[in-house]
């Protein structure tokens, strides 16, 4: 058996027990669960699918897991503890803004996902630029593309299109983004969970290759 055949499952156990007693008295009393069944799994998966998801990309990687604490100084009314698992690779790491690949497992689904989670400052300038540009059109198809086949994207950020490109500028509904992230629910898999990330990252790239280019210009 695989050391991540259970994840998926013992973290979904784990997340609605969590769910449903939100307290600082039953993470205490499980914590050893959530260290040994969700965190150390994760952390080697993490490990485990750098390498590979470098091969995909050409770039250097680095990892996240996120906390499972949740930072109460901004989440004021929030329970005190995230009932899902997060993790993300960000490949290529450096650049104006790195790509992050997101894998998430939540009490009800479980999540891949692939792009920018947010442009600031010089990749914000750099983003639209490149959308303004002459390869926005073809940015802009891959990633329609995917929407077709089933993948999501969040909202916009702006409600116009930002000086000084004009409004109807053909790609104006990606220059209202701040960033550009695209996601999927899919199927547990029963076995091999890295080979069915990989294969989900793969089919993901694509829509991001010219771009993660063009931002690294």
């Amino acid at each position: 058996m695989s050391a991540f055949d259970t994840l998926i499952p013992d973290a979904q156990d784990f997340c609605r027990r969590l769910a449903a007693d939100n307290t600082a008295e039953f993470y205490k009393a499980h914590k050893e669960d959530y260290l040994s069944r969700l965190k150390r799994p994760a952390e080697l998966l993490l490990d485990s699918l750098a390498p590979r998801i470098a091969e995909v990309t050409g770039g250097t990687v680095t990892t996240k897991l996120f906390r499972i604490n949740r930072d109460l100084r901004f989440a004021k009314g929030q329970p005190p503890y995230k009932d899902y698992l997060h993790m993300l690779w960000y490949s290529p790491a450096d650049g104006p803004a790195p790509m992050g690949w997101f894998f998430g497992i939540e009490t009800d689904r479980v999540r891949v996902g692939a792009g920018y989670m947010g442009f600031d400052g010089p990749a914000l300038t750099r983003w639209r630029e490149v959308m303004a540009g002459p390869e926005g059109a073809g940015i802009a198809a891959g990633i329609e593309t995917q929407l077709a086949a089933g993948a999501e994207m969040r909202d916009a950020a702006l409600k116009r299109v930002p000086s000084p490109y004009p409004q109807d500028h053909p790609q104006a509904a990606f220059l209202k983004r701040k960033g550009m992230g695209l996601f999927r629910t899919m199927p547990a898999p029963a076995a091999d969970l890295p080979g069915a990330l990989l294969a989900e990252y793969a089919g993901l790239w694509p829509a991001f290759a010219t771009l993660t280019r063009a931002m690294s210009r």
